[in-house]
């Protein structure tokens, strides 16, 4: 049974935290919290591991760092998707990481606490998650750049858009910081689950099938943009059958009305869940109009 400590423990040479003291994995493996995540709970046993590379049974959330050779002093912090019951990390998160490197930003990949593994926290536990993630990546980098996919588009526009919530108690020093971002990336996500918008398994996962107009509306990313809002970078294939094209639109126009700076790149086709996209196809382009945006936006 893989324990916390032997997650934290397992995974590679330890490095002390300027920020918060504590101990941490260097290079692999860094771990979100101190302890127990806030409200504790959760599954036990291993990691579940799936053929192509999806994640569950999420044990220990943490942050995977991926170094770059010639590093360009910034850093993206990356959630894949997966409707909150996986993590997509063998098809979106880890090919984004490496070739993120060879464009000289320096990854992370956030794995995080999925809402009906357990966890006391419930549907907060991911942005929890996000939160801490982003004051972990914000405490190593000079700049830190967000970039999900799917339900982990919907997670990370969430923490971008809230940087002021306390969806936890204070753990430690670090959690005095207010996690801020330089720039959203949301690659075909969940903006929102207000009507007629309910089919997702983000949805479900994160407000259930009986859910009040309220509660989709505390849960849709739409709603909290204001014109604090990073600079918005979004992409979704047109013929997207798993979240309406509707969603990336609805966050263009929202970062409008707002004068938040948003460019938005509309995929041909490539449905869901395509990642960095098969090379030669239209999905296949999103990566280098992401990186020219960043460039530019710099």
């Amino acid at each position: 049974m893989i324990t916390r400590r032997h997650f934290i423990l397992g995974s590679g040479a330890l490095a002390l935290s300027m920020t918060t003291g504590k101990l941490f994995a260097r290079n692999d493996i860094v771990p979100l919290w101190p302890d127990e995540p806030p409200g504790g709970g959760g599954p036990s046993g291993e990691l579940h591991v799936s053929k192509n590379g999806s994640w569950s049974n999420i044990v220990s959330p943490a942050i995977q760092r991926f170094n770059p050779e010639n590093p360009n002093g910034e850093a993206v912090l990356i959630a894949a998707g997966g409707g909150y019951r996986w993590i997509g990390m063998g098809r979106e998160a880890w090919p984004v990481a490496r070739w993120l490197n060879t464009n000289g930003y320096t990854a992370y990949v956030l794995s995080y606490r999925l809402p009906h593994e357990k966890w006391q926290a419930g549907h907060l536990a991911p942005l929890q998650d996000a939160q801490r993630a982003i004051r972990l990546v914000r405490s190593f980098e000079r700049k830190v750049h967000v970039l999900g996919f799917s339900a982990g588009g919907h997670l990370l526009g969430m923490a971008a858009a809230r940087p002021d919530f306390a969806s936890y108690a204070p753990q430690d020093p670090l959690d005095e910081m207010v996690p801020n971002v330089d720039s959203v990336g949301m690659i075909y996500p969940v903006i929102t689950l207000e009507m007629p918008y309910q089919h997702t398994t983000t949805h479900l996962m994160m407000v259930g099938k009986n859910a009040t107009p309220q509660d989709e509306a505390s849960w849709s990313v739409q709603n909290y943009v204001t014109r604090n809002y990073p600079p918005t970078f979004l992409a979704q294939a047109e013929d997207d059958r798993t979240s309406s094209p509707f969603n990336t639109e609805l966050m263009r126009n929202t970062c409008r009305r707002n004068h938040v700076p948003v460019e938005l790149i509309q995929i041909s086709e490539g449905g869901h869940g395509f990642g960095l996209g098969k090379a030669g196809t239209p999905a296949a382009l999103w990566d280098q109009a992401y990186v020219r945006w960043l460039e530019r936006f710099n």
